[in-house]
């Protein structure tokens, strides 16, 4: 596995990252398990936030007195000064460290500049000037922000959603970041968990040299198909091209990528599942989704008052309504017989 170099910040790890949203969901000795396996299996970066409850804190625990042998990336969706502050200091506690490698706005819905008068880019000054930060970025999931990051030279890195599904304007940020030397870090490799071949989202992540993708983890038994290409990486042969160029054609436009941002519903939809449910049940075993659980979340979306928050809220800018009833509709056609899934 080589090792890249994030833009202008110096930070030089393997191209293959460990996203440690998925940990706060398995308890704390399981989660000090696979996080110290990543570090011996040769992971070096580590991407956590302030929003993923207990994340953090797992990411202290397991790296206690290891400190230098690693990178920490983390996050923080505050809004004012103080609030930046208080989550800066919890983060530090939590995490047990006295500095975080790469601190970034959580989930920009704006480029914060020095003296627009939210005073929040001052706060990251200020963090880096007393050393509890080193290098300031950001996170975004609207292509106009992201663009705007890339171009300000006000960040060192940039996080955003790209995989063998992206299309060509995820493309051209990847440039932009290279050319003005911003790191940059891809989340959401798995495509929201639709891309479900590990190989095929590797290869294609290791033609971009200046590319770092933080893989969500959550078990033992996915950190161990990451790590076994560390020796091993995959490269983009004729087949492994012809397997995305299919699954392009089949997966891509407008579908949920499961972030959540949508919610909560004002009905009670669980958005971020039933919106994708029809392409989840051609990617996975059917027999989850046609549960008799998930047929009544489904049926649910019969509910649905089109009050627009979802789309309103969607960062990729969906018709979230009208996405919802076309799984309905193919769900249906699922239960009733006529058409056929895994």
């Amino acid at each position: 596995m080589r090792e890249i170099t994030l833009g202008r910040t110096g930070i030089t790890v393997p191209q293959n990252a460990f996203g440690a949203l998925p940990i706060q969901r398995v308890p704390m000795a399981d989660a000090v398990q696979i996080l110290r396996s990543a570090y011996e299996g040769g992971m070096r970066y580590f991407d956590t936030a302030r929003a993923y409850t207990d994340s953090e804190e797992k990411l202290g625990e397991a790296f206690t007195g290891m400190r230098d042998k690693i990178y920490i990336a983390t996050k923080t969706q505050a809004k004012t000064p103080e609030k930046f502050r208080e989550d800066l200091e919890t983060s530090l506690t939590k995490l047990r460290t006295d500095y975080i490698d790469v601190y970034q706005f959580h989930m920009m819905s704006e480029c914060w500049r020095p003296g627009d008068g939210t005073g929040m880019y001052e706060c990251m000054l200020e963090a880096k000037k007393q050393g509890k930060i080193r290098h300031i970025s950001g996170t975004a999931h609207k292509l106009d922000v992201a663009f705007e990051i890339a171009k300000s030279g006000l960040y060192e890195t940039l996080q955003f959603p790209f995989s063998y599904l992206a299309g060509e304007k995820e493309h051209e940020l990847v440039r932009i970041c290279k050319e003005n030397n911003v790191g940059f870090i891809a989340m959401k490799g798995l495509a929201g968990g639709l891309a479900n071949h590990s190989d095929a989202c590797m290869a294609f992540m290791l033609q971009f040299d200046n590319v770092l993708p933080i893989w969500g983890i959550q078990k033992q038994s996915e950190l161990d198909e990451w790590i076994s290409y560390m020796d091993n990486p995959p490269s983009m042969t004729p087949e492994m091209t012809a397997f995305i160029e299919k699954e392009r054609k089949e997966l891509a436009g407008d579908f949920c990528r499961g972030c959540g941002y949508c919610m909560p519903c004002t009905v009670g939809i669980q958005i971020n599942n039933c919106a994708r449910t029809s392409l989840m049940l051609r990617r996975a075993p059917s027999s989850f989704w046609l549960s008799p659980k998930w047929q009544a979340e489904m049926m649910k979306i019969e509910d649905c008052v089109n009050c627009g928050l979802c789309s309103s809220r969607c960062p990729y800018e969906l018709d979230t309504p009208a996405l919802l009833r076309r799984n309905l509709e193919d769900y249906k056609e699922v239960l009733a017989g006529r058409r056929k899934v895994q």
